[in-house]
């Protein structure tokens, strides 16, 4: 099945999805129920084209999942605060004022993460590394330790955190989202049945993203060679936007493709989740259900994708489509017998009219399509396809390259 193009994040008893501008929230509330949220999220790269170009659509990507995911983070731990009720009570600012004071500590807290993040994983390895500058005296060897150490941090934090009750519960919900995701792409009805049987894992997930980004970057890291300190910590933070956009485009990449090679450097991604999802219980899989189906048609995304039997799809259209089918079937068969008895200059002109009938309906199926989105996701697919093919051939398919012994062998036994 061809990418569907959603993803999402767990939340706090939740999870969200995002299918291109609309996203949906769904939290299981204290009482059991499961409340939905829909909203449209613009991107920035709607008003400024030259976002969209790759690289820069990686960055802005990143950028915009961490505002996102701190907006819908604080709106699911909404329902748990122990106070709210009693605070709303109490509270006499407008609601207008109250979204302008959670928007700006908003946006505090996703700075603060994100100079935390950069001084725990980028700043840290590089001075640990430097403890080993007495007995390395290689740099780039230095900078390949920097690059395990750098490793091993993050590794560390997903184990470490994995024991808070609270983040396993997450982790639970992070599993619901993947399987539900799984489900569709891979041709089933949107069932708990059906979900829970699906798998954990996805080549999109954000933890493939991180785990990339720490290799990418170790590799970069290796040729910064300057004497300057201040410098060399300098030109790390500048990289770092680089390195994001590099990681996206090819978690991008991976999350259509089927290739071999793209398999191959996936799977330690893939390895990595086995730490940041659980598998969740039918409650779970109920929400994050709710919270895709309240963004993304996903029947008409397994009708178009060829899938026959689906609960659900409606049968009058599956019906008509038969019918219109069947019309055009003799209709061209009335056209071909017609065209047998004409001369040769009429049969001519009635082929090139049957053509064109069949270039015409092509074209309304098209405009379909184009309509559901799903044109364009198909071209950038066909683009991929074609790279991809070529690095299974030079990869898989390349003939092993001669020793120069083996040269001089083959060159003898010509003579």
């Amino acid at each position: 099945m061809k990418s569907s193009g959603i993803g999402g994040q767990a939340v706090i008893e939740g999870v969200m999805m995002k299918n291109r501008e609309r996203y949906a929230v769904a939290v299981r509330t204290p009482d059991q129920r499961i409340e939905v949220k829909q909203d449209i999220y613009t991107s920035a790269s709607e008003k400024v084209k030259l976002l969209k170009l790759p690289i820069l659509r990686g960055v802005l990507a990143f950028i915009e999942s961490l505002v996102l995911g701190m907006k819908t983070l604080t709106y699911s731990a909404g329902f748990y605060e122990e106070e709210e009720e009693k605070k709303e009570k109490k509270n006499t600012v407008s609601k207008e004022k109250k979204e302008k004071q959670d928007g700006f500590f908003m946006g505090i807290t996703v700075a603060i993460s994100v100079v935390l993040a950069i001084g725990i994983f980028i700043i840290l390895p590089f001075f640990i590394a430097g403890l080993f500058g007495r007995l390395i005296s290689s740099q780039i060897v230095l900078r390949i330790v920097e690059g395990v150490i750098r490793l091993v941090l993050f590794i560390g934090y997903i184990l470490l955190i994995s024991q808070m009750k609270d983040i396993q519960r997450v982790f639970m919900y992070h599993g619901a989202e993947h399987k539900v995701i799984n489900c569709i792409e891979n041709g089933y009805d949107l069932t708990v049945e059906n979900v829970r049987k699906a798998s954990r894992e996805h080549k999109r997930c954000g933890t493939s993203f991180m785990l990339i980004v720490m290799l990418i970057s170790a590799v970069f890291f290796v040729f910064i060679n300057t004497d300057v300190m201040w410098l060399r910590i300098l030109l790390r933070i500048l990289l770092i936007p680089v390195i994001a956009g590099i990681s996206y485009e090819f978690i991008r990449f991976a999350g259509r493709s089927d290739s071999k090679v793209i398999a191959v450097l996936s799977r330690p991604g893939l390895l990595m989740q086995g730490l940041t999802t659980r598998e969740p219980d039918d409650s779970m899989i109920e929400v994050a259900i709710a919270s895709v189906e309240a963004v993304f048609d996903w029947q008409e995304y397994l009708a178009d994708n060829g899938v026959k039997k689906n609960a659900g799809i409606n049968k009058k259209k599956q019906a008509k489509a038969k019918q219109e089918a069947g019309n055009n079937v003799v209709s061209f068969q009335e056209a071909a017998g017609a065209r047998s008895s004409l001369t040769k200059k009429d049969q001519e002109i009635a082929a090139a009219q049957e053509a064109e009938a069949e270039a015409e309906e092509r074209r309304n199926r098209q405009k379909a399509k184009v309509r559901s989105g799903a044109v364009l996701m198909e071209e950038e697919e066909e683009e991929d396809d074609e790279i991809l093919r070529a690095l299974d051939k030079y990869f898989v398919d390349r003939p092993m390259k001669e020793s120069p012994q083996e040269e001089k062998a083959g060159r003898n036994k010509k003579k």
